[in-house]
């Protein structure tokens, strides 16, 4: 078979084609015939995930699109086109997407400084082998020092020492575990940020709610240039382009990755992304580790032949779905080039033979999980998955999840009859509206004078008509009013419009519509209806946090944990996911923190117990939620620490000042022996003081 056309417009090469074609290359390289291994290995990968997407899920992408956007699908436009009529299409999934979305990045993201993810150490740290030593060393110079002093020990008496001191290290290690996760936390934050985590993660939020699954990918290591301030020959400041490696995250669109047809997740057989490469792309590849140059430069030379455009149909049927121009996806005015990012298992004798140092494949014929890239029929790329294990840097989620299945359900999916059903009955609304909003106009032409307008009509006008020659008395014009039935079908529509409340689990009064009666009369009865419509969206946060949130996390801690040289970011900790936990404790959490400070500043008792110290944090808590500069508006810690001792130091100079004052009276008031009236003694202060 020479090739396929598929949909008649696109032509789509087959295996046997580019078998062909490789065959019939010139190229004299010694392993070209082991790189055609691999590279059919990855092909051959690719055309299976391919074949498999486009009979089962590509229709369906293209259709969330359309259905998002308010528009038919062509076949259903065609039949509506058959009868006429009105072609409204009501934006029902729209207004349910546009809701969920922003309701999980009310929750998600929130404001300012708050995060849906943290870092904690363990309840119980690892001790250090120096940690662990001293502690045996005070805990057996404190019971030195007790039988050196005479005192007897027993067995009881030793244990309870060494508890004591076990207690103390490890108090002291937690403390330290925990300014090591603070430390490390805030690295991330700072990592996540400058990645462009926050932009990914809001796009991939919009994926979740339209697509069947939406994919987020990082981190990934890029190399960018960045602007950095140096020193000229005069020594003034100049400002220089320098390329710096960055972490960085991004979404993945739904259309361009092919999963295994088997597999229930990522990591759960191979994994395909297909990229549109620039030639200033490839050009930046050449001389990066892993990349071979010599393959980059043939692609680029073939791509100068116009030899490497693998077009597909679903390029061209996304770009119609989302209101592009198709044309200039066909000319390609951008220069682009496809490539197939692989993510599998590879034979390692493929690997060696391709170029891969035989120290990194210790056994020919074992699989590896490798990363592969292929271009055409070029491998520009193919090294051993550097995670240990195994794992890549892909995080899929679903609105919906379908136990094994990768692609689950979103909004368009639940949404999909109810939808179909209300823009059945806004067009029949419409059209009902239109057609009896007058009359229908029956005419006998037999009784009208040849030359009369028909179309002509206007108030007062004067018919002319001629008598019947059967002697009917049938009228020569005659009017009816077609019945409007507009109110049954409105009755149809908000029907099936709540039953889309009820198949999304996003009701309308969570875009600000109003209930209706009932519970949503109070602002208790609303507070519940909120609280039960969190159930729904409670469910897909969770897996949020799970699927993404959690793992990319703990990859990109695992990461600084193995790369980054400080020593004082290296600590035993736990990656905790809150989001879920977020929308249920956010609000009332808010709530109780600011009960528990108003008993703190009006209680003496409870100042004392909890101190400055506890106060201030309290307050820089529930300054937090206010999207406040907290560092301007409560003290640090270490400020408040170094005041509090300023001040208990004040008061303990003060008491002995005080202290003082009685006795120096005393000593004044003793020596003339005289006495008032009352007996008070006389005391003369200004006598001369005896010297001794």
């Amino acid at each position: 078979m020479a090739g396929l056309n598929i949909g008649g417009i696109l032509p789509v090469k087959t295996l046997s084609d580019l078998t062909a074609q490789e065959q019939a290359s010139d190229s004299a390289s010694a392993y070209k015939p082991v790189v055609d291994g691999l590279a059919g290995h990855v092909r051959s990968c690719w055309q299976t995930a391919r074949a498999a997407k486009m009979r089962t899920v590509e229709p369906r992408l293209l259709q969330a699109v359309r259905q998002r956007r308010g528009e038919y699908d062509p076949d259903v436009l065609q039949e509506i086109k058959k009868t006429g009529g009105s072609e409204i299409y009501m934006l029902l999934t729209s207004n349910k997407c546009r809701a969920a979305s922003s309701w999980l990045r009310d929750v998600l993201l929130g404001v300012r400084n708050e995060k849906p993810w943290s870092i904690a150490p363990t309840p119980i740290p690892d001790l250090p082998e120096d940690t662990k030593q001293q502690a045996i060393d005070e805990a057996t110079m404190e019971a030195q020092q007790l039988l050196m002093g005479g005192l007897p020990l027993t067995q009881a008496d030793v244990f309870d020492i060494a508890k004591r001191v076990k207690a103390k290290t490890l108090a002291l290690v937690r403390e330290e575990a925990i300014a090591t996760a603070e430390r490390m936390e805030l690295k991330m934050e700072d990592q996540l940020l400058e990645g462009g985590f926050n932009t990914a993660f809001s796009e991939f939020l919009d994926d979740i709610v339209t697509f069947p699954a939406a994919i987020l990918k990082g981190p990934v290591v890029r190399k960018r240039k960045h602007l950095s301030w140096g020193f000229d020959a005069n020594g003034g400041r100049t400002m220089e382009p320098t390329d710096q490696l960055s972490l960085e995250w991004e979404r993945v669109d739904p259309f361009m990755v092919y999963p295994s047809p088997g597999s229930a997740d990522v990591d759960d057989g191979f994994f395909i992304e297909r990229h549109k490469l620039k030639r200033r792309d490839l050009t930046a590849m050449r001389g990066v580790d892993g990349y071979s140059t010599e393959k980059i430069d043939a692609v680029l030379r073939d791509y100068g032949k116009g030899g490497l455009r693998d077009w597909l149909t679903i390029d061209t049927q996304k770009a119609e779905a989302e209101g592009r121009d198709t044309a200039t996806i066909m000319q390609n005015p951008d220069g682009e080039i496809d490539a197939l990012q692989f993510w599998g298992s590879v034979q390692g004798k493929h690997l060696v033979d391709w170029g891969l140092p035989e120290a990194d494949v210790e056994d020919p014929l074992a699989d590896y999980p490798c990363e592969v890239w292929l271009i055409g029929e070029h491998v520009i790329k193919a090294m051993v998955n550097p995670d240990p294990l195994g794992r890549i840097p892909y995080y899929k989620c679903s609105f919906e999840e379908i136990p094994g299945a990768f692609w689950g359900n979103a909004i368009p999916d639940l949404v999909r009859d109810a939808q179909s059903v209300c823009n059945a009955a806004a067009r029949a609304i419409v059209n009902n509206m239109g057609i009896s909003s007058g009359p229908q106009v029956v005419v006998n032409v037999d009784r009208l004078p040849a030359g009369e307008d028909l179309t002509n009509m206007y108030p007062w006008k004067v018919w002319q008509v001629q008598s019947d020659p059967l002697g009917a008395t049938d009228k020569a014009i005659g009017f009816e009013t077609p019945p409007s039935i507009a109110g049954e079908l409105m009755q149809i529509y908000e029907r099936f419009s709540v039953l889309a409340d009820e198949y999304s689990g996003i009701p309308r009064y969570m875009t600000g519509d109003s209930p209706g009666g009932g519970a949503g009369r109070t602002a208790s009865g609303m507070s519940m209806l909120m609280q039960n419509a969190g159930k729904t969206i409670k469910q897909v946060i969770s897996q949020i946090d799970s699927n993404i949130l959690k793992p990319l996390v703990e990859r990109l801690y695992f990461y600084n944990m193995r790369y980054d040289e400080d020593t004082d970011l290296k600590g035993d900790v736990n990656i905790v996911a809150q989001g879920a936990n977020a929308l249920v404790v956010k609000d009332a959490a808010q709530v109780r923190r600011n009960e528990f400070l108003q008993l703190a500043l009006n209680s003496p008792v409870v100042q004392q117990i909890v101190g400055m110290e506890g106060i201030a944090h309290l307050l820089r808590e529930g300054a937090k939620v206010l999207d406040m500069d907290t560092e301007k508006i409560v003290p640090s810690e270490e400020t408040v620490r170094f005041k509090s001792m300023q001040q208990q130091a004040m008061m303990a100079q003060q008491a002995a000042m005080q202290s003082q004052m009685p006795q120096q009276g005393a000593q004044q008031n003793m020596g003339s022996g005289q006495q008032l009236e009352d007996g008070t003694e006389v005391t003369d202060n200004f006598q001369p003081t005896q010297r001794v």
